[in-house]
């Protein structure tokens, strides 16, 4: 874990929130060479995800995740064989993560979760929970593991609805008895959202809310199209921008949170205007590799992650701890890229030369451009409207309005 508007550095204030014009001709980015980030792939990724088990005791009807009721576990040979590559990386970086996601990684059990966390060395575990299976043994087993925790919670109960078990109960009182363990062991959490609906409204009720939960961070995810959810995501561009600047406004009344998707726009905005737009995105795309619980790995999407049988690409996996290094995976595929990954990168390529906003977002994400499209070399898609174009638009919309006269 792991997700450019270079005519804004021309501004003296931004009071112009429309969407921002090219320099030059269509390609031609911020200066002679075009957008400059995200050139090849990173030789070490700055964290991995890890699939503990395929089960997830909860249903959610915007759930992306093929296989979730049944309990396919990861076994430790797996992750011993993911930990002899993330071990030399971790030497080699100041940081390295590993991020235990899903299924619901705590359904793997505590026993069986220490055992394939065993083998990492020096690095920084993150789990990434919907907190319903959260009680003081967990907490404990946190803070024994120095784990990082991020739960998963759309707001108060009535916007946390589509958040079911497998009966349809609501979830929201179980997330609520695992905030508050985590309160009661002065363990810190993380947020993800997921908005279904962006409105103004929902934008204030969302961060008041949030604020009184007592999360540190908060990332929002408007729902998006991927996986086994096939609900439409198409949103109205005037709402969705809405959504973001009254965000941004709530945020900057009160800005206790760190709340992801403003103070990322924030910093590239701030770059902008400095002449130094092309300089915010990592000079090489983060491989952002996920193992999945039988070893297979697929990189740049972990939304891609169980789709064996995909229309036109069969298995997306890219090879297999259990037969091949993950290091040599990742470098395999980042000096011959084949299949699904170079046609991924040539939407990347193409993204570079005709959007403004590369610059900001890096091109738009494999997995929406497929679930969205079927295909990997599309460029502009949904997610990247409601959830990179609009958010920039509106947080500029937010500082028009509240400029100095």
């Amino acid at each position: 874990m792991v997700g450019g508007c270079n005519a804004v550095a021309e501004q003296a204030h931004p009071t112009v929130a429309g969407p921002p014009a090219t320099a030059g001709e269509p390609g031609t980015g911020p200066g002679p060479e075009g957008w400059t980030g995200m050139r090849g792939v990173a030789e070490i990724p700055s964290y991995i995800l890890m699939q503990p088990t395929t089960l997830c005791n909860l249903d959610c009807a915007y759930c992306y995740l093929p296989g979730r009721s049944a309990d396919h576990r990861m076994s430790e040979r797996v992750a011993a064989a993911v930990a002899t590559t993330v071990n030399a990386w971790a030497q080699r970086v100041e940081r390295f993560s590993v991020v235990w996601h899903g299924g619901e990684p705590l359904a793997a059990g505590r026993e069986h979760l220490a055992a394939l966390m065993a083998p990492f060395e020096r690095i920084e575990h993150h789990v990434q929970t919907n907190a319903t299976l959260i009680d003081d043994a967990w907490c404990e087993f946190f803070l024994a593991h120095q784990m990082e925790v991020g739960i998963s919670v759309d707001g108060p109960a009535t916007r946390s609805a589509l958040r079911t078990d497998r009966s349809g109960h609501p979830a929201y009182d179980r997330i609520m008895r695992g905030v508050a363990a985590l309160r009661r062991h002065g363990i810190r959490f993380a947020v993800i959202c997921v908005v279904s609906d962006p409105t103004p409204e929902l934008a204030i009720e969302l961060y008041e809310y949030f604020l009184e939960l007592g999360c540190y961070w908060l990332g929002i995810n408007i729902e998006e199209r991927e996986g086994v959810n096939t609900r439409d995501n198409t949103r109205t561009e005037a709402r969705v921008r809405e959504f973001w600047a009254a965000l941004t406004a709530a945020w900057a009344a009160d800005p206790r949170l760190e709340l992801r998707e403003v103070e990322w726009s924030l910093h590239y905005l701030g770059a902008a205007l400095r002449g130094e737009a092309d300089t915010v995105l990592p000079r090489q795309r983060d491989p952002v590799p996920t193992v999945a619980h039988d070893g297979r790995v697929v990189l740049f999407s972990p939304e891609l992650a169980g789709f064996d049988r995909a229309p036109g690409y069969g298995d997306f996996a890219l090879g297999n701890v259990l037969d091949t290094g993950l290091d040599e995976i990742v470098r395999s595929v980042a000096h011959h890229p084949t299949g699904w990954v170079a046609e991924y990168f040539a939407g990347v390529e193409e993204c570079r030369r005709t959007c403004p906003y590369f610059g900001f977002c890096g091109g738009a994400h494999a997995s929406n451009r497929y679930f969205e499209a079927g295909r990997f070399d599309v460029t502009e898609t949904e997610h990247c409207r409601n959830t990179k174009i609009r958010l920039l638009e509106g947080v500029l919309d937010h500082a028009g309005r509240h400029q100095n006269p």
